[in-house]
């Protein structure tokens, strides 16, 4: 009898756990297209979030670009803004062509030689703490100096960096001479060395 009725007894549990499962699946079908609206709506929240903080940031962008806008027109009015000068020069039967763009801080210079190639281009500064000048050569090789020395006879004339586009041949030495004292003529005629000491 005990054994009888405890298999009656498990039968009816599974029979009660197997209507709790079917009634489950039954809730879960029912609640199926709840859970997906909501699944759904959430979505369309955080979407909603996003378009929001795009919004926001086409606004700060905005911004920015008018705050910039009126510090470039506060440069502007301070004489700092963009100076583009290109002249040439017939040297030894040799065309030499100039362009000097002056920066705020900065000077770029570009010498070409009897052709339009950018050449090897420097970097020269001063640099601390005895404000000697530093140069490097940010394109072309190391071997060939052509406008290193240029560059930072520059700085020392004007105070300011340098980048300086060379294109001279190299072991030119009176052809890189005359170009140097050609480009030194134009930036004290522009009024960019420094004035010397008495």
């Amino acid at each position: 009898r005990d054994a009888l009725s405890c298999f009656t007894q498990r039968k009816v549990e599974k029979k009660k756990k197997r209507g709790k499962e079917k009634q489950h699946r039954k809730n879960e079908a029912e609640l199926g297209p709840l859970k997906a609206f909501s699944a759904m709506a959430g979505e369309v929240s955080a979407l909603s979030q996003l378009v929001d903080s795009v919004e926001s940031m086409k606004v700060d962008e905005k911004s920015k670009q008018q705050n910039a806008a009126a510090a470039a027109a506060d440069d502007a009015s301070d004489n700092s803004s963009v100076q583009i000068t290109c002249f040439s020069d017939i040297v030894n039967d040799v065309t030499l062509h100039f362009q000097i763009i002056r920066l705020r801080n900065q000077i770029y210079a570009w010498i070409g030689c009897d052709s339009a190639k950018l050449g090897r281009v420097y970097a020269a500064a001063t640099t601390r703490p005895h404000n000697t000048v530093s140069v490097t050569s940010i394109i072309g090789g190391v071997s060939d100096n052509t406008g290193s020395g240029i560059a930072r006879r520059i700085v020392l004339k004007t105070g300011l960096n340098v980048i300086l586009a060379c294109n001279i041949p190299k072991d030119s030495l009176m052809l890189e001479a005359n170009a140097e004292k050609k480009l030194v003529e134009k930036l004290i005629g522009l009024g960019y060395t420094r004035p010397k000491a008495s």
